[in-house]
């Protein structure tokens, strides 16, 4: 237990580990200490989760029950005092001059102070034993100074016959109160972005199919094997539909692969043997194998993670610096308060203020002191416990049910000095689903047995182009129909240019410019004047053939987020400047800059992850 527990707050070491047991039998199959190493990493990248979710529940209980003590010892010293019935009991005299109210008070307060409070006090300790002052011991000196007065002023009362207590049990109760709330608030937004890490985990597939292929390249053997066993030079076979189990290296097949969780481009892209596949990602329609290249948390999933996980834990910058001062701040506010102390009790002496400000159940000393005290407990960092926390919690709870994942306290309080936001295309300002938004037609044809009989070839693939011309057929036969589509034959996908099959005893062909050259069949001048217009606006032309001649185009776009323009223009008015950068091609990316008011020279285009995340760079550093 004690070494599993060091595996999940320290990063765990290699596989070499494993060779501390004596047993060598037992790990002797290096695919088992694959796996035992791989557990074990698992257990460290959930780490932020336990460590968050034991602060979660350790804060959630505490403030709880401060709650359940500090509210009555409120409710005494604030409320009840002026209601009369309520009033009459609570001042009913114990001994002398001490009161019922008083008696609650002290007993409510106390394991609020010296139980549920008992982190501060260790925070103090570990603080001052290593030379320095934090807000923990501002907290425990403004709480306790409190404390101990209102001790000092009921035990005054309750052996003298005139002597009035004035209690501040209310204040230290509900100083710790307010401070365990905030920081309570302050894991419960971490915990958002602990949620995001969870998703982003559970992207990789759970197991992979690992084949054995012999020296002449013949697959002799496959087996379903747990994901965390892959090795590198592995090979490992993904069929469609099935997720890329690592990162590494297409040997043999063609396929679409889905890499809108690392690009946030809809569209697929197409891997022919030599390309490189990231793990994570979706294979739509094709049979691939992949030899691994990267594992475990090598990969750019496991990376992704990491980074994420450092954003989360990180404070921000104004609770940091909160903490750089606080070495200088605790002790200046320890002399101010002595200082006060002194100056008034010196004052009482020499009678430099009339006797009359003093209370008629006090002398000059108590007085003095109870202004020290207050200077100590107005000093306490509730702004910074509680306002920074509830400010963190409330952007990144606003921001997530919008959609958009703030990594931390140090992003929300930066974003007031931003003057130039990028923004990917796909998903982002578009809509990020591709949909038919226009059909022209070269020859005499009723449009739903056109679409009928490009839906009957289309439904057969996987590939979202062929989806979104099915879904668009769909509302042209309308809901009452049944949809059932003329059987099509000889379906033939072309990975990356269309499908062609026969249908209704005609032969049709759905797809791009080059699958018609290929096919012999001539482009007439409207279609390629429609192909340029859908280029122009940032739409994609799908060239239909019946039986060897282009009947018409499909434009397919992915369409623009109908409140896009007017965020850019909102962003203008503020002087902050709006760039796209995105993986698609520089026409559709420039119209699409020029629909939402961006100009074109804040337009790149064609760039990959990497690329993207330098040109952030890059803008930052012209700061």
């Amino acid at each position: 237990m004690q070494l599993l527990f060091g595996y999940i707050f320290i990063p765990p070491p290699s596989s070499a580990f494993i060779l501390l047991f004596n047993n060598k039998d037992v790990w002797a199959n290096l695919r088992a200490v694959r796996l035992f190493d791989q557990i074990l990493v698992t257990f460290y990248q959930y780490r932020c989760h336990i460590t968050l979710l034991i602060a979660f529940l350790d804060y959630h209980r505490a403030f709880l029950w401060s709650l359940v003590f500090s509210v009555p010892v409120f409710f005494t010293s604030m409320v009840f005092m002026y209601i009369p019935g309520l009033k009459n009991v609570l001042e009913t005299k114990v001994v002398n001059m001490l009161s019922v109210g008083e008696v609650l008070r002290w007993a409510l307060s106390t394991p609020v102070q010296f139980i549920i409070g008992q982190k501060f006090y260790i925070g103090a300790y570990i603080a001052l034993s290593h030379g320095y002052a934090n807000m923990d011991v501002l907290i425990a000196l403004g709480t306790n100074a409190a404390y101990f007065y209102s001790v000092y002023s009921v035990l005054r009362a309750a052996t003298s016959p005139a002597f009035n207590a004035s209690d501040f049990f209310e204040t230290s109760s509900m100083l710790i109160s307010f401070i365990l709330l905030g920081k309570y608030l302050e894991v419960l937004a971490r915990g958002k972005t602990s949620e995001a890490i969870a998703k982003l985990m559970d992207l990789a597939p759970k197991t992979a199919t690992l084949l054995t292929i012999d020296d002449k390249g013949i697959v002799v053997n496959e087996k379903e094997v747990d994901s965390r066993l892959i090795q590198k030079n592995d090979v490992i076979k993904t069929i469609p539909g099935s997720k890329v189990a690592c990162d590494g290296l297409v040997i043999w097949g063609q396929s679409l692969i889905n890499e809108s969780m690392i690009t946030a481009e809809s569209r697929p892209v197409t891997k022919r043997t030599g390309d490189i596949v990231i793990g994570g990602t979706l294979n739509e329609n094709g049979v691939l194998h992949i030899k691994a290249a990267k594992v475990g948390s090598e990969t750019a999933l496991s990376q992704i993670v990491r980074l994420v996980e450092s954003a989360q834990m990180a404070k921000a910058p104004v609770q940091r610096f909160a903490d750089h001062i606080s070495k200088y701040f605790v002790p200046l506010v320890i002399a101010l308060s002595f200082c006060t102390w002194v100056s008034w009790f010196l004052a009482g002496m020499f009678k430099a203020y009339p006797r009359t400000w003093i209370p008629s159940s006090m002398d000059s000393f108590e007085l003095s002191l109870q202004f020290g005290i207050s200077v100590m407990v107005v000093a306490c960092p509730c702004a910074l416990g509680l306002a920074t926390p509830t400010a963190v919690m409330v952007g990144t709870g606003v921001g997530a049910s919008l959609g958009v994942l703030i990594k931390g306290g140090q992003a929300l309080q930066s974003a007031q000095e931003v003057n130039c936001i990028v923004f990917d295309k796909t998903g982002t300002l578009t809509i990020g689903k591709p949909m038919v938004v226009n059909t022209r037609l070269f020859k005499t044809m009723v449009p739903q047995e056109f679409y009928e009989l490009i839906a009957a070839a289309e439904v057969n693939s996987d590939h979202p182009l062929a989806k979104a011309i099915v879904e668009n057929a769909k509302k042209m036969r309308g809901s009452e129909e049944k949809l059932i589509w003329p059987e099509a034959l000889n379906f033939e996908s072309i990975t990356g240019q269309g499908v062609k099959a026969i249908i209704c005893n005609k032969e049709v062909i759905v797809g791009n410019k080059s699958l018609m050259l290929e096919q012999g069949i001539a482009i007439p001048v409207e279609a390629e004047e429609a192909l340029a217009e859908t280029t122009g606006l940032a739409q994609i032309g799908v060239l239909v053939s019946i039986d060897k001649e282009v009947i018409g185009v499909l434009a397919i776009s992915d369409p623009l987020k109908p409140e896009a323009p007017e965020v850019i223009f909102i962003l203008k008015s503020m002087n902050i400047e709006s760039m796209i950068v995105t993986g698609d091609n520089w026409g559709t990316a420039n119209a699409i800059a020029k629909q939402v008011g961006i100009d074109s020279k804040y337009v790149v285009a064609e760039a990959k992850p990497e690329q993207k995340a330098e040109k952030v760079k890059e803008l930052q550093a012209q700061i």
